[in-house]
């Protein structure tokens, strides 16, 4: 399944992507696709919905909004250098363990809104990253297997970071990660069944039309199921928390000269089967 919501920010509702491409609205059913939801066998329903009258639900009109596919989550998880080739990018060493940061819960947005460039900002950075949408509660997994099972699904997710914020203002990377709109999500949530190798996708994004990221999870240096079994030993994950799993070469920061987002650019990035985002910088 292909979860997705709709609707003015604020106002958000339930729907599901069709295989034709149809966004249906599912609202009559469901309240949200939250943590409450994806933690009571919220899937589970949505199958048996579609199982009995998937034909007969109201057609999303064109024109509405995509927002984030699901709820504000309650923890943004990141992962920092775990691509090979973009440690061998930033010229930083292969991470014995995985880089752990937070990034804020309200940075979520959906994936065709606009992003802010922060007041005072001149080293706003782009990031293309494979989202993982935790379904069940994780505490102490035994291993990175058991870890698939609290896996609800993937989306791609945008980390977008201001590096002067994160680098050369002291303290950990979470200023520079958590301004405003700085996480646009989705346009939908695929479900773990229907995504099983996540381990080969392609990720691209543009600025301008010009290609800056081309990679592909294939150069993870930790997996899905390792990282949701590592995170796990340190903290409680929830139903609809967020796992950002790191991004490929090809962020400003690495360009020589760095080169950084402005206002009026436009950002275009795309997961192989998760879709395509497409969002205007404007001022903060």
């Amino acid at each position: 399944m292909k979860l997705i919501r709709f609707g003015s920010a604020g106002n958000e509702k339930p729907g599901i992507l069709s295989s034709d491409g149809t966004r249906r609205d599912l609202s009559a059913h469901f309240q949200d696709w939250d943590g409450r939801f994806l933690g009571t066998s919220g899937l589970d329903r949505v199958a048996e919905v579609l199982r009995r009258d998937a034909t007969s639900l109201p057609a999303i009109p064109e024109n509405e909004r995509w927002a984030a596919p699901v709820a504000r989550p309650g923890k943004v998880i990141c992962i920092g250098l775990n691509y090979s080739d973009h440690a061998e990018e930033s010229g930083m060493p292969i991470p014995a363990e995985p880089i752990v940061f937070l990034k804020a819960a309200n940075t979520v947005i959906g994936p065709f809104d606009e992003i802010q460039i922060p007041r005072g900002s001149d080293k706003t950075d782009w990031e293309v990253e494979l989202g993982v949408v935790i379904g069940k509660e994780a505490r102490y997994l035994p291993s990175p297997e058991a870890a698939r099972s609290h896996i609800a699904g993937y989306c791609l997710t945008h980390d977008v970071s201001e590096r002067a914020f994160q680098l050369e203002r002291g303290g950990q990377w979470t200023k520079g990660k958590s301004c405003d709109t700085f996480n646009p999500l989705g346009p939908w949530l695929t479900t773990a069944d229907e995504l099983t190798n996540v381990n080969a996708l392609a990720m691209k994004l543009w600025v301008n039309g010009e290609l800056r990221q081309k990679g592909t999870t294939a150069k993870m240096i930790f997996d899905v199921p390792f990282l949701v079994h590592y995170l796990s030993q340190f903290m409680t994950l929830e139903p609809g928390d967020l796992i950002s799993t790191g991004t490929p070469p090809g962020v400003g920061l690495g360009m020589k000269p760095p080169n950084y987002l402005k206002v009026g650019d436009v950002v275009e990035l795309e997961i192989e089967n998760l879709g395509r985002q497409r969002q205007v910088c404007v001022a903060s």
